[in-house]
């Protein structure tokens, strides 16, 4: 699925402010067994990118970040691609470099896509109810068969190796681009 995950995200990149939209129905177009792995991937990727580094990168982006606040930073840069991604979590300066203008115009959503965070429940939703509207018993559903399928619902434990007056410092491209002036 690995391969099939980031081809399905590259491709979603395409439909600019459709993006979400158009991921969640090829989503419900798939397999039941497809939109768990999708699930399952997209949950993977999110807990990897869940460290202090990247929050730090974060933090100076938006000026600020709050939990939620950074999963929906950590959705927004998955559905930027596999290269963006897998840069960003070597080294989070990279998207001093990343977020310029011209990718700003791009990318209406940036730095934070929390609707993206739904997709493949949304997907399954729509599969089992005909409607894309929410629904507790569902979504429950939909968790219990994620965690029946090997994904563990652990929190993880972060330690921040950084302090907000230390945030100038290590990141000096970010800093000098949205420390005085966030995008959020």
């Amino acid at each position: 699925m690995n391969n099939n995950f980031w081809e399905l995200i590259n491709r979603s990149k395409e439909h600019g402010e459709g993006q979400v939209e158009w991921l969640t129905n090829e989503l419900v177009k798939q397999k039941t067994d497809e939109i768990f792995n999708f699930e399952n991937e997209f949950k993977n990727k999110m807990d990897q990118s869940y460290t202090p580094s990247l929050w730090g990168a974060a933090f100076v982006i938006m000026g600020g970040c709050s939990d939620d606040g950074f999963d929906y930073f950590r959705g927004w840069l998955i559905s930027r691609g596999e290269e963006l991604y897998n840069k960003a979590l070597k080294n989070p300066e990279y998207l001093a470099e990343y977020l310029i203008e011209d990718n700003l115009q791009e990318d209406v959503f940036a730095p934070q896509l929390e609707e993206i965070l739904s997709v493949a429940s949304d997907a399954y939703t729509y599969q089992k109810t005909g409607e894309f509207e929410y629904d507790d018993e569902i979504n429950i559903e939909f968790l219990d068969e994620l965690e029946v399928r090997g994904y563990k619902f652990e929190p993880i434990e972060i330690e921040f190796d950084w302090e907000e007056e230390d945030l100038e410092e290590r990141y000096p491209l970010l800093w000098g681009k949205f420390g005085e002036n966030p995008l959020t």
